[in-house]
């Protein structure tokens, strides 16, 4: 296939998840959503895109610095990627940075909420300010020089320092360079004491309003203050902050590694000295510094990011959180427990009563704690078996499987430790865990395990019975309050028998020869779904009705990819709905004519997996921790697991239908890869993430009852 059809047909991975951080930087220039909220959107722009840039930019400017020109299969080379990367990124950053100028800190004024210049401080707030830097400030500050005896120092990846130049008192060798790092162990803002002047009606220093408000400094600005008393007798001709992302990929050879928990301990130490691939810097930077900063850390002139603001808006995360302005937030959500589980009943007699589904984080993680908590001092429970990727740093989940390996039970823990970026957390949990007496195993070589599993033995009156937990999110407590996930809980005795299977596979050598109802990546998954795909474009052909639903968080494998172009020009109708990062074209002329592309971006991170098709008026319905990825098909454990019952069926079918029906928070793909709100017109306002929460909030006892007895139940399509 020529680059040029490539291109025709394929949208590129980078440029489509920088359109996808568009979208949360939307979020934050959305006047509809609370101001508090929307800082907080902004503060995610921010953290998403330094680890776009640590580990997907990263990586190809390795491929660039390695000579590699192979384009990849949307046919841009890695030099194409990085300079289109670029270009958008700066662009982005400029609307960022354009939205806090602009738009918020105006609205946060208003609230009375600042971010003062010196001049308008009290006397009493600069007296606090200094007695807060000489006190708490100034004792954790280390300068840095750099001159003949003292070399560069470590300039930690993300870290926000400030550079200086100082006279040189032998003026012929010019400037000496210095650094200060400012303290991460310190909040990055402070909040002043009394209120301020009112900067409006401040013609002078002689006529000042004074009025009541919440008044803060940030940092850095506190340290360039009064940056003297750390160069006392010296000069300072340049001073301006700074920070650098360094490439944070680790290389970690599994085959050669004798203990992989050793392994990935001294790889993590390697982050501290990767490749600066991005330099950011104050806008009126002098000239001379910057020079120095990009001589020293060998970066381009496309690599520099120069600033309109405070360098690293993550600080708005914790500021967004501010107490006594709830007005200013989303009200907050009450997760429901689902009625059935509150008859009275131990969870294992309520899983007895059929499959249930929870629809997070509308309804509660609290069932699924509560699963391993209950199995934890039963005596009935015999074995525990669960996989851990992403867990909260006080893990009630983690703490009941220690307390069941304490009671005697046999407790079997994957913890993945390549899970990017929680390494060091679930290192220490690894370590916990097989203190308390728990088998822990760290996953397969050459994969990561995503797959979301519990697997509780119970030995009961009629035998031994299994109990099953499977998800699409992580067992993490905390994301599951702001992450939309899927929970099943099941005794089925095939998903059960198929659990047993799937855990001999990953603690030992046992090969997975046949499985009733789960299907396994990198084992038959990928052909799993092609099979699906294909089948429904064989059912167009001959004339039937054939419908793929799918709901994920991105779409980038080339194979599948081909496979829904192949069934769309059958005659197949497909809708997507991809949050982030989507390589289809949709809408292509006598490629992709009927396939759409929706996102959703809001209030919580659409994080579910659930894929629909239609076969045959069968309507066959999935839930699955694996996107549609390379990596998810090929490099990791996944899972995709059937839902059959009817009511938990029935909640799935609810939640695409509504998501489809988004008019608020949906955005349409078109095929140039651009991204637009949808056309309202003739269609009814609809926050599909609201109107989950309105379902919750009516008795769920009588909408269970409601959906199982509607005979008469909406179709997602109608036959055409």
């Amino acid at each position: 296939m020529k680059n040029n059809d490539v291109k025709d047909e394929f949208i590129n991975r980078e440029l489509s998840w920088l359109e996808f951080n568009d979208r949360v930087l939307e979020e934050a220039q959305d006047g509809n959503n609370p101001l508090l909220e929307r800082l907080k959107f902004l503060s995610i722009v921010s953290s998403n895109l330094d680890e776009f840039f640590m580990v997907r930019v990263a990586a190809i400017s390795d491929q660039v610095s390695a000579d590699f020109e192979t384009p990849d299969f949307s046919g841009l080379s890695p030099k194409e990627q990085l300079s289109a990367i670029s270009i958008r990124s700066h662009k982005m950053i400029y609307d960022q940075y354009n939205c806090y100028n602009r738009s918020l800190i105006p609205a946060l004024k208003k609230e009375s909420l600042y971010f003062p210049k010196w001049k308008k401080l009290t006397e009493a707030q600069t007296i606090f300010v200094e007695d807060y830097y000489n006190n708490t400030i100034y004792p954790v500050l280390t300068p840095m020089v750099v001159d003949k005896s003292r070399p560069f120092p470590l300039v930690l990846n993300r870290s926000l320092n400030i550079g200086l130049l100082i006279e040189n008192k032998d003026k012929e060798e010019g400037p000496i360079f210095a650094t200060v790092q400012v303290p991460s162990v310190l909040r990055r803002y402070i909040e002043l004491p009394y209120g301020i002047y009112d900067e409006d009606n401040m013609k002078d220093e002689g006529n000042k309003d004074f009025f009541e408000g919440n008044c803060f400094l940030l940092l850095e600005d506190i340290i360039k203050k009064f940056i003297n008393t750390l160069f006392r007798g010296h000069e300072i001709l340049a001073i301006g902050a700074y920070r650098i992302i360094r490439n944070a990929d680790l290389d970690i050879d599994e085959e050669e590694a004798d203990d992989l928990l050793m392994e990935i301990q001294q790889s993590l130490h390697k982050r501290k000295w990767g490749a600066v691939i991005r330099l950011e810097v104050d806008q009126d930077m002098d000239s001379e510094l910057l020079m120095v900063l990009k001589e020293k850390f060998e970066v381009a002139n496309d690599d520099i990011y120069q600033i309109a603001g405070p360098i690293d808006l993550t600080f708005l995360m914790k500021l967004s959180s501010l107490k006594g302005h709830d007005e200013l937030k989303f009200a907050p959500i009450k997760p429901v427990v689902p009625h059935i589980f509150t008859e009275g009943l131990d969870i294992f007699e309520t899983i007895t009563k059929g499959d249930i589904l929870i629809h997070h984080p509308y309804e509660s993680f609290d069932p699924v704690v509560e699963l391993v908590e209950q199995s934890a001092v039963d005596p009935k429970v015999l074995a525990i078996k669960q996989t851990l990727y992403r867990v909260s740093g006080k893990s009630p989940i983690v703490a009941a499987l220690m307390k069941a390996a304490e009671n005697g039970k046999q407790v079997t823990v994957l913890v993945e430790l390549k899970a990017r970026f929680d390494e060091e957390n679930n290192i220490a949990w690894a370590k916990r865990l097989e203190q308390s007496g728990c088998h822990v195993i760290y996953g397969l070589v050459g994969l990561k395990t995503h797959s979301k599993i519990l697997l509780i033995v119970r030995q009961e009156d009629m035998g031994i019975r299994r109990y099953v937990h499977l998800g699409t999110g992580n067992y993490n407590d905390v994301t599951a309050k702001i992450y939309t996930d899927i929970s099943l809980f099941t005794n089925n005795p095939y998903i059960g028998s198929d659990a047993s299977a799937i855990f001999n596979m990953l603690s030992g050598y046992s090969s997975l020869t046949k499985l009733y109802k789960l299907s396994v990546a990198p084992i038959g998954l990928r052909e799993k779904f092609i099979s699906l795909i294909r089948e429904e474009g064989v059912n167009a052909i001959r004339g039937k009705k054939a419908v793929i639903i799918a709901k994920l968080n991105s779409l980038v494998d080339e194979e599948i990819i081909k496979a829904l172009y192949e069934a769309s020009r059958a005659g197949v109708k497909i809708d997507l709905i991809v949050r982030g990062i989507c390589s289809l074209k949709p809408g292509v002329n006598r490629l992709s004519e009927r396939i759409s592309v929706r996102s959703i971006v809001g209030r919580f991170l659409e994080h579910s997996r659930i894929y629909y098709f239609y076969s045959g008026g069968e309507e066959l319905v999935f839930a699955s921790s694996a996107d549609w990825m390379g990596r998810n098909l090929d490099r990791r454990v996944e899972l995709l697991f059937p839902v059959e019952a009817d009511v938990p069926k029935r909640k799935l079918l609810n939640i695409l239908k509504l998501n489809l029906m988004d008019t608020e928070k949906a955005r349409i793909l078109d095929s140039s890869g651009f991204y637009s709100k949808v056309d309202r017109r003739g269609k009814e306002f609809l926050n599909s993430q609201e109107e989950f929460m309105q379902e919750v909030n009516n008795s769920l006892k009588e909408l269970e009852v409601a959906i199982t007895s509607d005979k008469e139940f909406k179709p997602i399509y109608k036959t055409e």
